[in-house]
């Protein structure tokens, strides 16, 4: 061989040692799991996007699983079989800390890296949290809701309770409301994730009328919007301020012809994509002790939150994502 044929050589073999990202250092042996809340809803389905497209640039294996509506039960059985498969690591979304937290640490002990995405179960020993600092962003929330009501109204928020993600929103919308007493949380209703049962509480609300009548309706989750939008459209009264969460198509052309006031907007897809990145730098790379708790380290090679960012969408800007929409959905 002739010696600058070699020195070529030699070079190629460094680059696909040093070369970030280079499919030498992966495998599609390596397995990652997505475990989901509710996938039958725009946002999972954006999230799976965001980790799939993260494990086609690594060259690995990704396996998207859950209930296509809110179980915790189901959410459990499917971690169970992902820990007893042995993958190189675990992204779930913690429908029920309080069910899914025993597993968690199982899957920890075992080796297996989790981390949790969109709702935490931060007494577990999953590793960290990527999603929204979802007690700002019902202070966010808040804000626009007292801003759009003045001072004296009736609110009732949807939600589904037991949920971290959602607990914490209405958290941060109580902590703006309490300095606002004229705005009365009426009732926080628990829609365990049926769609019908949103539709027709909303439409029994809106039959209120004087001092009884809700002015606002806030949804605390993706899912929930659209069917109250439904319900007030029906009453041809668009003066009751409207509050959704996440960027559904129709929840944006609520936004276009008014029936919606605004929404929250989260990242499911950039959880869905930092996630896998982040379990695969753990599998390659493990920590020397699995299941410690790293919020107490001050020499952490993790840190116990990463924010992917939230932002209010209203009228003024619901363009830019509709566009932006679109161009992903090519």
């Amino acid at each position: 061989m002739k010696p600058g044929n070699a020195i070529v050589l030699a070079v190629a073999a460094l680059s696909a040692v040093f070369i970030p990202g280079c499919q030498a250092r992966h495998s599609d042996k390596e397995v990652y799991y997505l475990i989901t809340t509710n996938m039958a809803t725009n946002y999972w389905q954006t999230a799976v996007a965001g980790f799939n497209k993260a494990a086609a640039q690594d060259h690995v294996t990704a396996k998207v699983v859950g209930p296509d509506n809110y179980d915790p039960q189901a959410a459990l059985a499917e971690l169970k079989k992902a820990v007893a498969a042995k993958p190189a690591g675990i992204l779930i979304s913690s429908a029920d800390a309080a069910v899914l937290t025993p597993e968690i640490n199982d899957a920890v002990a075992a080796g297996i890296p989790v981390i949790t995405i969109d709702s935490d179960a931060a007494g577990s020993h999953r590793i960290y949290f990527i999603g929204t600092n979802n007690l700002d962003a019902g202070r966010l929330g808040g804000q626009r809701l007292v801003k759009k009501l003045g001072a004296k109204a009736n609110v009732v928020f949807f939600t589904i309770a037991g949920q971290t993600n959602t607990d914490e929103r209405l958290k941060g919308f109580k902590d703006v409301l309490a300095s606002h007493p004229g705005i009365n949380i009426v009732e926080v209703v628990d829609i365990k994730s049926n769609l019908d049962a949103a539709f027709d509480k909303a439409q029994q609300l809106l039959a209120l009328t004087g001092p009884k009548k809700i002015d606002a309706f806030v949804c605390l989750e993706s899912a929930s919007g659209k069917m109250v939008a439904d319900a007030v459209k029906r009453t041809n009264d668009k003066s009751r301020v409207l509050i959704a969460w996440d960027v559904n198509p129709n929840t944006l052309n609520e936004i276009k012809d008014g029936t919606i006031d605004s929404t929250i907007v989260q990242k499911p897809f950039t959880m869905g994509f930092v996630g896998l990145k982040a379990l695969d730098e753990i599998f390659h790379d493990p920590p020397a002790q699995f299941g410690k708790d790293y919020s107490t380290d001050p020499f952490a090679p993790y840190p116990v939150f990463i924010d992917t960012g939230t932002s209010i969408v209203d009228n003024s800007n619901v363009d830019l994502y509709l566009a932006a929409a679109a161009a992903h959905a090519k």
